[in-house]
């Protein structure tokens, strides 16, 4: 039978209209930042993309700068001014957490700068966006903050999202999580923020990050989050959103000891992180592998290495269930036989493991 990809979080298929807007975009010669009408041509796909990414991100497109991908954009957190402290939610991606520097006196952190995910990457669960007082300052517990990042990565494309009403001063994404192609993002920064550039050089993205812009990728990025705009207008999600509450039912139906994390709590219409505790996250992978289903462990993987959640012990579970986390990410393209084939196999291996645990 045919593999199903159940991995959604960790990047998606190429969508046809992104795959549509390389192909024309590898036939466009010229350098934008070059002045004849070849270059014209390739700076006009590169601002027609940022028109298309500004668009699905609620935000001017000056404010848009095109990246690598996400991970490069979260550099902007290591040039913030002398004196800034980096707080970073300690359920964020690591590619915020290697920037958290500092920490600040908890009872005076005003003039810090506060990095977040607007969604967990491994649990799903959507987070409350602080809130911006009158004086400036946004408020995250008993601390106030100068700058708020958000890391909308898993949250972009899936969910609507408005920069200009967020309150945020910067956010970050990748093209990949959305149907796009891999190796492009966003940075998106509000309107007179003065940032330490990316990457120094010939001034490129006004200045923000030099290099030569990457005009396929970008290409495909602009068109991905058109036709990513156009599913949240058309309520594709709500139908991926019953699909995963069929599956999490007939999970949880048939396997009295798994734990469901952030069932009760407003999550991403695709995700469900499940752990059975002393069952590990990596041999579920490959026993479900092998079975035909592409899934993760819920545990962060870097270089084919993978280690106990760092995401569920901050929220609290012990070691042997945050090793013991899978994460199943679901699709546009998922089909109701899809998630029913993956309960199916996987009850079957947990009714195994089970007894092999008597």
């Amino acid at each position: 039978m045919k593999r199903v990809y159940l991995d959604h979080n960790a990047t998606t298929p190429l969508r046809a209209e992104a795959r549509a807007a390389m192909l024309a975009a590898m036939d466009v010669t010229g350098n934008p930042s070059s002045v004849h009408a070849e270059g014209r041509e390739a700076k006009g796909l590169v601002e027609a993309a940022r028109v298309q990414v500004a668009q699905l991100a609620g935000c001017l497109p000056s404010e848009v700068v095109f990246t690598s991908g996400a991970t490069e954009a979260a550099r902007v957190l290591s040039g913030m001014p002398a004196g800034h402290d980096v707080v970073v939610d300690p359920t964020s991606h690591d590619a915020l957490l290697v920037h958290a520097q500092g920490g600040g006196d908890p009872s005076q952190a005003v003039g810090h700068t506060l990095a977040m995910g607007l969604a967990n990457s491994e649990t799903g669960v959507l987070s409350t966006i602080p809130t911006r007082g009158e004086d400036g300052f946004v408020s995250f517990g008993s601390r106030r903050f100068q700058w708020l990042l958000l890391d909308v990565t898993q949250a972009m494309g899936r969910v609507p999202f408005d920069f200009s009403a967020s309150g945020a001063d910067l956010a970050l994404f990748s093209a990949h999580k959305l149907g796009g192609p891999k190796g492009v993002g966003a940075l998106i920064v509000r309107q007179g923020l003065d940032i330490t550039a990316l990457a120094a050089g010939g001034g490129q993205e006004m200045g923000r990050r030099s290099g030569t812009e990457n005009i396929i990728g970008i290409a495909g990025f602009g068109a991905a989050c058109a036709a990513a705009q156009s599913d949240i207008e058309g309520g594709a999600w709500g139908r991926v959103e019953e699909l995963r509450k069929i599956l999490e039912n007939t999970l949880a139906a048939g396997a009295k000891t798994t734990i469901f994390v952030g069932k009760d709590a407003l999550r991403l219409p695709n995700t469900i992180c499940m752990a059975t505790p002393g069952w590990k996250g990596e041999a579920q992978v490959i026993q479900m592998d092998l079975a035909g289903f592409a899934i993760s462990a819920g545990s962060a993987c870097s270089s084919g290495k993978v280690r106990t959640s760092t995401v569920l012990t901050a929220m609290g579970h012990d070691e042997t269930t945050a090793s013991s986390a899978i994460r199943v990410s679901l699709g546009l393209e998922t089909t109701e036989e899809d998630v029913l084939r993956f309960a199916e196999a996987w009850l079957e291996k947990e009714k195994k493991f089970r007894a092999r645990a008597a």
